[in-house]
């Protein structure tokens, strides 16, 4: 249940990067800082668990897309670290064009370790009670 928190996140601060830079309205590149945060912070609990259940389980680490799904939202997670870095800059600078590459970037890891999770439950049957 954590986990759709960052995605919702990291999603948002995407699109409120692109709304800054559409109109340099500070509120946008303050809402993405804020969005970056919390999805950090949200997406730190979500690791936690998601490593308890990959440490946990020796049939989940045995599944073929568990070692690039984790390895992935670890990326995310550093990406996002790194946003949230760039985006404490002030004014333009926070946000075009690196705040808002990093944030492309970062939903779009996330879409491929969405896509490998959503494997894994699906095909691979994880966490499914029989």
């Amino acid at each position: 249940m954590l986990v759709p928190f960052p995605i919702v996140c990291f999603t948002g601060a995407l699109l409120t990067d692109i709304a800054y830079a559409r109109s340099a309205d500070m509120m946008w590149a303050d809402f993405s800082a804020w969005l970056l945060a919390v999805g950090g912070v949200m997406g730190a609990l979500a690791a936690i668990a998601g490593l308890v259940d990959f440490l946990g389980n020796r049939q989940v680490r045995a599944q073929r897309p568990a070692w690039p799904h984790m390895l992935g939202n670890v990326v995310v997670l550093v990406l996002a670290l790194f946003n949230n870095f760039v985006h404490s800059r002030d004014a333009w600078t926070s946000v075009v064009p690196t705040g808002l590459i990093l944030s492309a970037l970062t939903v779009a890891v996330m879409l491929v370790t969405a896509w490998l999770g959503a494997s894994m439950v699906y095909r691979h049957r994880v966490g499914v009670a029989a």
